[in-house]
């Protein structure tokens, strides 16, 4: 049963509302829920039960402060009566009773907490809603000791903290009456017309001669307004699409038009730069975090999963991991599948959304150099820059472990992590560690099993990371509490050869559709509509004789294989001649030699790799013990692995 906040919870957490000085990062904590103890009291060993803080967190940045000089628009931002620009964002706070002092914050995943699928094994309902005791997962986190923290930032989510199972946003000063241009881009997956379509900003005039809408079978195709293609604006945020013959469900459609009144979007960035330094130092009342005059915080760890982990890199870049007062933020950080890009966040009339995939979206600026975190010179433009330049500039770099799925191999540049703009080996700064989990689509369920997908030409790959994740994360730890230096890189690479060319890089299985597909790295020149002005060299994993792949971080699922786990998995039927957007694809071994053969099938059989279901297990078994004598599998996992094994549901 839900435990309900009470009047003297509220007090012990400092009132509900508390407000500081103008000069503070943030100025107000409103605590609009406290559950005490939180998920139906229950306990997580040595570290007590948990406490649950729904807030909201004002924030008030001096537009004239060098520290926040990088946010677009600030200066044309309107000001409060002591001349600084407010946002209010969204908090959520889970703590065990006795906490180590480390502050994890999970940047939300449009609006969604989604650290509990990946690292606890918890569905996305139950990692939102943090209510019941299931909810928890694993309890890995609390378990350890860790404060875990979520701060809303994406300005096109309204911010509703304290409601049940609404996303996590932030409230935004807006430029009432600018105007600029704005594109929008659609795939309905479907032939209905007419169709509606949302406009993220809306339109300045409603006047359809005012804008083009274009349509295009693929990205690369040019741009055309055939007969039979048609809008109207229903009102300022909708239009309606008539659309032409010819076209299958995932034609795209591009509206460029003038929209209106653009929110200052940057601002989510610095909200969380501003509350995380607020949690970790701020002593007094205000702070839910600290007691007896002291935070109870003295380590941060800040972590994102796919679009966040892109938005991590994006304060990384933009200098955010320094506080006003010229702190470090965040000690330690963790982009997981993020590939090599950013978000279109810090711009006028941005789209955070925005996601540059196979087919959709590939032209949006989430994606550009610079795309390491060495400082390297891009070889189109001759600019030189790097994702740990600023940070260099000021000492508040952090340990950082870079973590992608392969997916990010094929569907997010992620060779461009550890090549240069010519492809050639790049050397990674000191605090940086890369790793990959081979075979592992962009982010599977933690209950997935291998399944068809009508619209994939492969069974969908289940391959999960969390085990791997919990392992890095409680390296991370390690290293910035320690010192301890984490396990070394596992990434594709042109250093040791495991990065190669896309021809020819399988050998010949039958019924593997590889033909060399991957989502191109493209220089895109901003516009209305933008321009591909060129193309970077993106190399991809090269593969062993079973199709899977060399590098990375092999989990037993691959080092004792049943199958060959692709990250790649092209469409079948529509969008022809590109990838499934973030799936991976499995094709099963042979059972016997004869089948094999029979099908001229170069990869052993089961029955010779595996005469008895104790050989599987065995081999199970010895890749998870070298796997956790190698620190990336933690010796509770690798038991449950080999246990799972040994009964029969390790193999999916």
């Amino acid at each position: 049963m839900k435990t309900m906040p009470t009047i003297a919870t509220l007090a012990l957490l400092g009132g509900g509302l508390a407000a500081g000085p103008a000069g503070a990062e943030v100025t107000r904590f409103e605590t609009v829920a406290a559950e005490t103890p939180a998920l139906q009291g229950r306990s997580f060993g040595e570290r007590g039960r948990a406490e649950k803080i729904t807030g909201r967190a004002t924030i008030a940045l001096d537009p004239a402060d060098p520290h926040n000089a990088v946010i677009a628009d600030i200066a044309l931002s309107p000001r409060n009566a002591e001349g600084r620009v407010e946002a209010t964002a969204d908090v959520v706070l889970l703590r065990p009773e006795h906490p180590n002092g480390l502050l994890l914050v999970e940047i939300p995943n449009r609006g969604r907490k989604l650290i509990g699928p990946l690292v606890e094994g918890s569905s996305t309902e139950a990692s939102g809603r943090l209510e019941q005791a299931d909810d928890a997962g694993r309890g890995f986190l609390l378990s350890r000791g860790y404060t875990l923290a979520w701060i809303g930032w994406q300005g096109d989510i309204a911010p509703n903290a304290g409601k049940a199972g609404a996303g996590m946003g932030i409230r935004l000063p807006v430029l009432a009456g600018i105007t600029g241009p704005s594109r929008e881009e659609w795939s309905f997956d479907n032939t209905k017309s007419p169709v509606e379509a949302p406009l993220t900003w809306p339109a300045a005039d409603l006047d359809p001669g005012k804008a083009r809408l274009t349509v295009r079978a693929r990205p690369e195709d040019p741009r055309t307004t055939p007969p039979g293609l048609s809008f109207r604006f229903l009102d300022a945020t909708r239009i309606e699409i008539t659309r032409p013959a010819g076209f299958d469900g995932s034609a795209l459609y591009e509206l460029s038009y003038t929209a209106r009144d653009p929110a200052v979007m940057g601002l989510g960035l610095a909200a969380i730069r501003d509350v995380a330094t607020f949690l970790r130092h701020d002593a007094s009342d205000r702070n839910p975090l600290a007691a007896n005059g002291r935070s109870t915080i003295d380590r941060a760890i800040g972590f994102g999963i796919s679009q966040s982990g892109r938005v991590l890199r994006d304060v990384l870049y933009l200098g955010l991991n320094e506080d006003e007062q010229g702190r470090m933020v965040f000690d330690g950080m963790m982009p997981h599948i993020a590939g090599s890009r950013r978000s279109f966040t810090n711009a006028r009339f941005a789209q955070p959304g925005r996601n540059p995939g196979p087919h959709l979206d590939r032209t949006y600026p989430a994606d550009q150099f610079p795309f390491a975190y060495a400082t390297t010179t891009d070889a189109l433009t001759g600019r030189r820059d790097g994702l740990f330049l600023r940070c260099r500039l000021t000492s508040t770099c952090p340990k950082l472990m870079h973590v992608d799925s392969e997916y990010e191999l094929w569907g997010s540049r992620g060779a461009l992590v550890t090549t240069d703009t010519r492809g050639a080996a790049l050397e990674q700064p000191p605090e940086v560690r890369v790793y990959m989990v081979t075979g592992a689509p962009h982010f599977a369920n933690p209950d997935a099993r291998t399944t068809d997908d009508p619209g994939c030409a492969l069974p969908v790959s289940p391959l999960h990371a969390g085990a791997a994740s919990r392992a890095l994360l409680a390296a991370l730890e390690s290293w910035i509490t320690d010192g301890v230096a984490p396990p070394a890189s596992r990434y594709p690479s042109r250093a040791d050869g495991t990065l190669g060319a896309p021809a020819h890089l399988y050998p010949p299985i039958p019924g593997l559709p590889y033909t060399g597909l991957y989502n191109p790295a493209q220089w895109i020149e901003p516009g209305n509509p933008p321009v591909v002005r060129g193309s970077y060299p993106l190399l991809l994993p090269k593969v062993d004789p079973d199709g899977n792949t060399l590098a990375g971080i092999r989990l037993p699922l691959i080092e004792a294989p049943r199958a060959t786990y692709t990250a790649w998995n092209p469409t079948r039927g529509v969008a022809a001649d590109t990838l499934c957007n973030q799936k991976g694809g499995v094709l099963p071994f042979a059972a016997t030699k004869a089948a094999a053969e029979a099908a001229h099938d170069p990869r052993p059989s089961l029955e010779e790799r595996y005469p008895d279901a104790g050989a599987y297990a065995a081999a199970v078994k010895a890749a998870a013990d070298r796997m956790v004598a190698e620190r990336t599998l933690l010796p509770a996992d690798a038991a449950e692995m080999a246990r799972d094994a040994a009964e029969g549901r390790l193999a999916r």
